[in-house]
């Protein structure tokens, strides 16, 4: 009678156990959120952001500003807040071309164009890596790019098509070297911009705008890596992704960020250099996402256009299907050529 009474027990406890599992599965997937995943009327994790209907608002007056910033009614403002200037962040998605209008700071820009260029690690031998978190984690930066993740947060709902955005946006800024020098010591060298003054100058090198990129996609989520060649001198960043499709099984699936191109080709031809063809040094940076888990059209894509390129350098020209395949292929990712 005790076995049985135990036995009885033990599948009414079992039962209600299954039962608060399907209730919290049900509940959590039942939850409304915005798109970086804060629930309806909560705060974000980025200051003074509040989830209302889907969209990310700013309401410091309930959610607060970061130690760098002081609240002002529904606002938080920071002492590099001065001269503002308009710049527009073109993109593509899906072959749709939007627009992200977007507030830039000369105060700011001037503050880290001010910045030492070198690291002092007291003897120890710095790396690359080193140089870029440097960048990357530079606080008052963080501050004003993060306005520019939630935009664009709020402009997709899935996490693949926020890192599409990002990726489009800076490859659509404009290439180009700055007209400024630095100094170390009595050595004078090329000057190297910061994320946020590549949107400030709204142009940049490969490495500049590959850091621009590294910092959007790690505050998304996604893990990635900056791609170096050195034998070519180029930059090109790379997003974590299903090893069978990533560059050379690394885990990285390339970006170019030079100019608008898709996502996995790294056949491009570059002037002065051709093809990258020397093995790059792979330096990753935190985030914890995979690209392409669902649906990777890109990759697919990327291999299309290798043909058409392979097909116009063998012929000196393509046949007709391939000229429709290369027009998609132009008007889905804003491509210039190929």
């Amino acid at each position: 009678m005790i076995k049985k009474g135990f036995y009885i027990a033990l599948l009414v406890a079992v039962i209600l156990a299954l039962s608060l599992i399907s209730f919290f599965l049900f509940f959590r997937k039942n939850v409304q959120t915005c798109n970086d995943g804060t629930a309806y009327n909560e705060c974000s994790k980025i200051k003074p952001y509040f989830c209302v209907n889907g969209i990310l608002t700013e309401k410091a007056s309930a959610c607060g500003c970061s130690n760098l910033s002081k609240v002002n009614g529904d606002k938080c403002i920071s002492e590099y807040q001065y001269e503002p200037q308009k710049i527009a962040l073109n993109f593509t998605l899906n072959g749709e071309k939007k627009t992200i209008h977007f507030i830039v700071y000369k105060k700011l820009n001037d503050y880290l164009s001010g910045l030492p260029r070198y690291i002092d690690f007291s003897g120890n031998e710095t790396t690359l890596l080193d140089f870029k978190l440097r960048s990357l984690n530079e606080e008052q930066q963080r501050e004003f790019l993060l306005p520019l993740v939630v935009r664009i947060e709020n402009l997709a709902r899935n996490k693949e098509d926020q890192a599409r955005i990002a990726i489009s946006i800076i490859q659509n800024i404009p290439f180009g070297n700055s007209n400024k020098t630095s100094k170390i010591g009595n050595i004078e060298i090329e000057y190297y911009r910061y994320p946020y003054e590549v949107l400030y100058d709204f142009q940049g090198v490969c490495g500049e705008k590959s850091e621009l990129l590294g910092f959007l996609l790690r505050e998304i989520g996604y893990g990635s890596a900056f791609i170096y060649y050195n034998q070519e001198n180029h930059e090109a960043m790379g997003i974590k992704c299903p090893v069978k499709k990533s560059l050379d099984n690394t885990g990285y699936c390339f970006i170019e960020t030079t100019g608008p191109s898709i996502i996995t080709d790294y056949r491009t031809e570059y002037v002065s250099v051709g093809q990258l063809t020397s093995i790059p040094e792979i330096i990753p940076i935190d985030g914890s996402l995979y690209f392409g888990e669902k649906n990777f059209y890109e990759y697919k894509d990327a291999n299309t256009l290798n043909k058409i390129r392979e097909r116009a350098k063998e012929y000196e020209t393509i046949n007709y299907i391939q000229h429709l395949q290369f027009n998609n292929l132009k008007k889905k990712y804003g491509l210039a050529s190929f």
